[in-house]
């Protein structure tokens, strides 16, 4: 049995993916550099595309089944940003987030399942589903959602393009036969593509304004990267509905970074969703 489809998660993929959680919800927290929302995505889009094509020399190519997931994967990576940032015109993060990050994991674990051939047994499944429904109730203030039904719609639409990003990521990589060869390329056509969008939607000076946050920029840049390489890696390794749902714990290290580190308040609400993510770990990794 491949152990990519198989239904369990050894310990160093958990404790790999729930560092880059770690990673991804610390590039979310230093991203809030003074610049606005598309701004911040293109900056980290670029960083990640330069340190990419600083590595590329590093990694075998991936193999030529893999480049069209590559291309696709890129594309779908710049359409998760755009619809991200429409969805925070409409709604704060604090509502958009988790439900564009909570509802992908239950749709890339039937996905998986269904046209992957994966297997993840029940007590997995309650798992990912406890994860995928706490990361939601992330976005609930007394049992109903703030955040106004544009910004919903366009929230569900980012997850969807969570969901889809990482399904081709799991073929793609898998195809590709290395993993770190394949996240690479896909992070330079995805800086491209959101450069692409940048002259047509605002012309040359969308570049100039990013110089002031070049630091900040840097470091979110190394985290994403550094993130969406190890979830990559551990595609290959593990069935993707778990891998997934293991990333978006993302959303409890943010809470406890914006607790502990920021001086936000957590509130029961916020606790509880906190404690049903928790329940998942132990149920995903049992």
């Amino acid at each position: 049995m491949d152990p990519a489809t198989a239904g369990g998660l050894d310990t160093l993929t958990f404790l790999a993916v729930l560092a880059a959680a770690l990673m991804h919800a610390g590039w979310n927290a230093i991203v809030k550099v003074g610049l606005d929302r598309f701004s911040s995505m293109l900056l980290i889009a670029l960083v990640s595309m330069g340190l990419a094509l600083a590595l590329i020399p590093v990694f075998p190519l991936p193999a030529a089944a893999a480049w069209p997931w590559v291309v696709g994967s890129g594309l779908l990576h710049t359409g998760y940003k755009l619809f991200l940032v429409r969805a925070y015109t409409h709604g704060d993060l604090s509502q958009v987030y988790p439900i564009a990050r909570g509802t992908a994991p239950l749709i890339v674990a039937v996905v998986g399942v269904f046209a992957l051939g994966e297997e993840i047994g029940p007590v997995a499944a309650t798992g990912i589903a406890l994860i995928g429904l706490g990361v939601v109730s992330m976005s609930l203030r007394r049992g109903g959602i703030e955040a106004n039904r544009t910004a919903i719609l366009w929230a569900l639409g980012t997850a969807g393009f969570t969901a889809s990003y990482t399904l081709a990521d799991t073929v793609g990589a898998r195809l590709s036969g290395t993993a770190s060869g394949f996240v690479m390329w896909m992070f330079v056509v995805d800086g491209i593509a959101m450069s692409a969008f940048a002259v047509l939607a605002r012309g040359r000076a969308a570049f100039g304004k990013l110089r002031p946050a070049w630091r900040s920029g840097l470091v979110a840049g190394v985290l994403s990267l550094g993130s969406y390489w190890v979830a990559v890696w551990a595609f290959t390794r593990a069935p993707v509905g778990l891998v997934a749902a293991l990333r978006e714990t993302s959303v409890l290290w943010a809470m406890l970074i914006g607790v502990l580190l920021l001086g936000e308040r957590g509130g029961p609400w916020r606790w509880g969703a906190a404690a049903m993510i928790a329940s998942g770990l132990v149920l995903v990794r049992a």
